[in-house]
């Protein structure tokens, strides 16, 4: 089923069905990935196929995109409740990220500590 976005919130997506119904896309059901920002994968007035989960008594329509892809199989959990790896490249990938993000960071750090001493040098006396 295809349906538009209407709102986009910290903890999910309202989408307007076919026949003016709106249900929500919870930030869990938005991709097989972690979602920090709703806004990083899609656009209110953005067309997106969604799958029905749930109607519930009191009218309010829960939606998923992420099941709503074809070829859709769940993640199996590991231990934890976390979902297990689904292949090496993405894990490098996000180590790759993570190592160039905190070797900028330990740089600026490093700029800031040089830039409080005013960058003077070694300690002279000034007699």
């Amino acid at each position: 089923m295809e349906g538009v976005i209407t709102g986009i919130t910290k903890f999910g997506a309202f989408v307007e069905l076919p026949g003016g119904t709106t249900g929500l896309v919870h930030i869990s059901e938005i991709a097989d990935e972690y979602v920090k920002d709703i806004n990083d994968f899609f656009k209110k007035s953005e067309k997106v196929k969604v799958k029905v989960l749930t109607v519930e008594n009191n009218g309010k329509i829960g939606l998923s995109i992420r099941q709503a892809v074809e070829g859709y199989t769940p993640e199996k959990k590991s231990g934890r409740g976390k979902p297990a790896p689904v292949n090496k490249a993405s894990f490098e990938d996000k180590m790759n990220r993570f190592l160039k993000e905190s070797d900028e960071r330990l740089l600026d750090l490093k700029r800031n500590t040089e830039s409080k001493r005013g960058g003077r040098g070694p300690f002279k006396e000034a007699f």
